[in-house]
């Protein structure tokens, strides 16, 4: 599914459409990767999906920290950027398959990034410029993610900004 952002309130709309469009905590977790380049609007994104999950302290980019997690009653977000990251080794070190756990929704900025050491998304999040807004193009890749995707589809608010529906 693609959507035309052309500003960075209707990022922040597809990061709250996409908390809505959540099918809840699954029995396995759940795992959404965001591509684009440097300010395309991935930290948006998650910090507009975070907060209309129910996050209300401060959600930065985790580009130094390289992972922030936030306990959202029985669901537990991981929000990871893996942008600084150069070696498989040191992706290792975060243990990001032992993260994902039951009631766990990891979300992984730059999984290019990975080396092959990143769990499998549900859901790809590709942002990226276009003139002088921007688009995103949402992939679910399993079960999960193919019916949070077609669960984002109904939703009436993004509606006027889908394309040419995949």
């Amino acid at each position: 599914m693609n959507f035309n952002l052309t500003d960075a309130t209707l990022t922040e709309s597809l990061g709250r459409g996409m908390a809505h469009a959540f099918p809840g905590a699954p029995l396995k977790g759940a795992v959404v990767h965001l591509q684009g380049e440097l300010g395309a609007g991935k930290t948006l994104c998650v910090r507009s999906l975070l907060r209309a999950l129910g996050v209300t302290g401060p959600v930065r980019s985790p580009t130094y920290t390289l992972l922030d997690t936030y306990a959202i009653g029985a669901l537990t977000c991981i929000h990871v950027d893996l942008y600084r990251l150069q070696s498989l080794s040191e992706v290792e070190e975060l243990g990001l398959r032992d993260l994902l756990l039951p009631a766990t929704l990891l979300l992984i900025e730059w999984p290019e990034r990975g080396f092959g050491a990143l769990p499998p998304a549900d859901l790809n999040v590709l942002l990226r410029y276009v003139g002088e807004g921007r688009q995103a193009h949402l992939t679910g890749t399993t079960p999960l993610g193919v019916s949070w995707v077609e669960k984002l589809g109904r939703d009436n608010s993004l509606l006027p900004y889908v394309f040419n529906l995949t």
